[in-house]
């Protein structure tokens, strides 16, 4: 805890946001730090609440969060960076992109606005490497085991830093081009600019972790060879397989997945001549494959998907639609809408979505304030061709929602007469994600998987195969990054104990 009365004594402070006008010229990132003095006073409204159900109910990772904001506080700033460090691999990610359920179950939330938990955490972690604090940390002896980790995005990198601190040779391998996975490629940099990862994958390299990109593991390398040379093998991939819209027209030509679109754009950033980064070094044994180039990078004849000077429509109410709008606004759209299928949620907390439960409100994110319209109850019913094989026109209908039963689920009708029609040039579907892509790797290793095409794994994240483990979104489809990043620290642990195992 802080100040024992800090609550009474200050109102939350939220972090400057850079100004609107300015802000849609560039992509780097929108939130301002806190002054030091100004966070310091918000650590102290962490109260003497006796059960922490931030740390206990609401953070995946279960930080230290009482026990860092009282050293902010106290101004032991360093002794904050091991707390957080000591249950967190990327707070600078979780820092800035987590939704922060740990202050939706923050006790002063009950009532008042909740501790400022995610920039306190956000703004220890960049001091730690403004002060040279964070160095890398190689283990102090070798195992002898050797780990392959396959996918780079959060639940892989979290993994392979616990794995490589724990003694094992470990090799991350990444399809694409760049090490990351979403946090490179699906989560704009105006949300999270890459010299941030780069940053940590400078240190896992200094301590050891070695990162092939390019390789599609089970087609450029085979499951035999990564049996033959790896003690265990950890499946991370992220849950990239889209969720579709079944309507006429969802193939015309200016439809697209809305993490193509977003990809896109995180490439041009990348490099604006264009060029393509696969700069690593191929592993020696991998072998030509078709596979090669499933990632979803534009290739040569591939369409360059752009907003600038189109009627943008976005389908899809959630983080990744919002993500959509930023970037279409970025690129200059002549208007953008957003539809959502269901309701619009109230402002504050229904009576049967108490504290400290995940606030199902009505949330406006950065990109939202930047301009766009919002529809919500909207039925998409067919994408309209403008006569030259593009979108030209959506056509939707207005829904009525019923009350839920008795398992919480609500049933909709078609207002009659309500159908209407919006301007498209451009429609991007933002409607989740089903499962992880796998091919050869779970089909040759032969694992077992669910209805949901998820890979089914044991208490210790153990998969039907002995020695191969599965954690993040290969198990339990897309998810939070601190969740994955929670995950890959059990996988890790579980994978440790099983290498040490006579």
């Amino acid at each position: 805890m802080g100040k024992e009365t800090g609550f009474l004594l200050y109102d939350r402070q939220d972090p400057p946001k850079r100004p609107v006008d300015e802000r849609v010229r560039d992509y780097r990132e929108i939130e301002q730090p806190l002054p030091v003095h100004q966070l310091e006073r918000q650590a102290t409204r962490c109260m003497d609440c006796g059960i922490p159900f931030c740390h206990a109910y609401g953070c995946p990772v279960q930080n230290l969060i009482p026990d860092w904001n009282n050293m902010i506080y106290r101004k032991q700033w360093k002794r904050a960076l091991d707390l957080l460090h000591a249950t967190n691999n990327l707070p600078e990610i979780t820092g800035r992109i987590c939704p922060a359920p740990c202050e939706t179950a923050c006790t002063l939330g009950v009532n008042q606005p909740a501790v400022s938990i995610k920039q306190i955490e956000l703004q220890i972690v960049e001091r730690g490497w403004e002060r040279g604090w964070i160095q890398p940390e190689p283990p102090p002896a070798e195992s002898g085991k050797r780990v392959a980790v396959v996918g780079s995005g959060p639940t892989g990198l979290a993994a392979a830093q616990q794995l490589r601190r724990a003694g094992h040779q470990v090799v991350v391998f990444e399809r694409a081009d760049r090490i990351g996975g979403i946090l490179r490629y699906g989560i704009p940099d105006f949300k999270l600019e890459k010299w941030v990862i780069d940053r940590r994958l400078e240190q896992m390299k200094a301590e050891g972790v070695v990162f092939e990109t390019g390789v599609d593991a089970g087609a450029d390398l085979s499951v035999r060879y990564l049996r033959r040379t790896f003690d265990a093998v950890l499946i991370a991939a992220g849950a990239r397989q889209p969720r579709g819209l079944d309507v006429p027209g969802h193939d015309l030509d200016g439809v697209h997945f809305a993490m193509t679109f977003l990809t896109q754009q995180n490439r041009r950033n990348a490099d604006p001549a264009g060029r393509t980064h696969a700069t690593q070094t191929r592993h020696p044994t991998s072998r030509s494959s078709p596979r090669r180039q499933r990632d979803s990078r534009p290739r040569s004849g591939d369409e360059a998907i752009t907003a600038e000077g189109k009627h943008v429509v976005v389908i899809g109410g959630g983080d990744t639609g919002s993500d959509c709008v930023g970037t279409s606004r970025r690129q200059g759209a002549k208007s953008i809408t957003q539809i959502e299928l269901l309701p619009q949620p109230p402002d504050e907390r229904a009576i049967d979505n108490p504290w400290p439960t995940w606030p199902r409100i009505l949330r406006t994110s950065t990109s939202h304030q930047e301009g766009c319209e919002r529809l919500w109850s909207i039925l998409t019913k067919e994408c309209v061709d403008n006569g030259q094989g593009c979108v030209g026109k959506l056509r939707a209908v207005k829904l009525d929602w019923g009350e839920p039963d008795e398992n919480g689920r609500a049933a909709f009708t078609e207002r009659p007469g309500s159908d209407f029609e919006l301007p498209a040039d451009l429609v991007l579907l933002a409607l989740g994600f089903l499962r992880v892509e796998y091919g050869p790797l779970v089909t040759d290793l032969d694992l077992a998987t669910g209805p949901r095409g998820d890979i089914v794994v044991d208490a210790s994240h153990m998969t039907s195969t002995p020695g191969v483990f599965a954690a993040g979104d290969s198990v339990l489809g897309a998810s939070l990054v601190v969740r994955a990043i929670a995950l890959g620290r059990e996988a890790a642990a579980a994978i440790d104990l099983y290498l040490r195992q006579p």
